[in-house]
């Protein structure tokens, strides 16, 4: 048993109470962990699960407006401009005027940010693999399903 530094005794293990059964403590928990993961995969390319995600919802919509990317992600129209124009000076993303909406901006990825994007899917795979090496599939699916059910409107 491990020894308290302050007073030389033995501690028993800390009591978690009501925290062992908290599902938003466990997420948290969770969180931490896959961030911190996902931060050593992706190494000096300096970006977030936030920004990857951005990244996949503009290519897979090419032309995507910035208005229809901020429901997809959850944020409010002005944090997804800045996030676009971080994207943009980085040259990962280009705007292009809405020729219907002159209001509207088009998203579109950049070569440089389909190479990048391209080299982060491989990195973000095999994230996911170590975050689920000690799943089978099906507890994998019942997992995302499960969490899929705590917040449906952010599916």
């Amino acid at each position: 048993m491990p020894r308290s530094k302050a007073g030389g005794g033995e501690r028993p293990p800390i009591d978690r109470g009501v925290l062992t059964g908290l599902v938003g403590l466990h997420l948290r928990h969770a969180q931490i962990a896959v961030f911190r993961d996902f931060a050593a995969a992706i190494g000096p390319l300096e970006i977030t699960p936030g920004l990857f995600a951005v990244l996949v919802l503009i290519e897979c919509n090419p032309g995507l407006k910035q208005t229809e990317l901020a429901n997809a992600v959850h944020l409010d129209r002005s944090t997804v401009v800045s996030v676009v124009d971080s994207l943009e000076r980085r040259g990962l993303v280009t705007r292009r005027a809405v020729a219907h909406d002159r209001r509207s901006n088009a998203l579109e990825l950049t070569p440089a940010g389909a190479a990048l994007l391209k080299t982060l899917k491989r990195r973000v795979a095999a994230h996911e693999k170590r975050l689920a090496r000690d799943l089978s599939e099906d507890e994998r699916a019942t997992l995302t399903e499960l969490l899929g059910r705590i917040f449906p409107e952010h599916r």
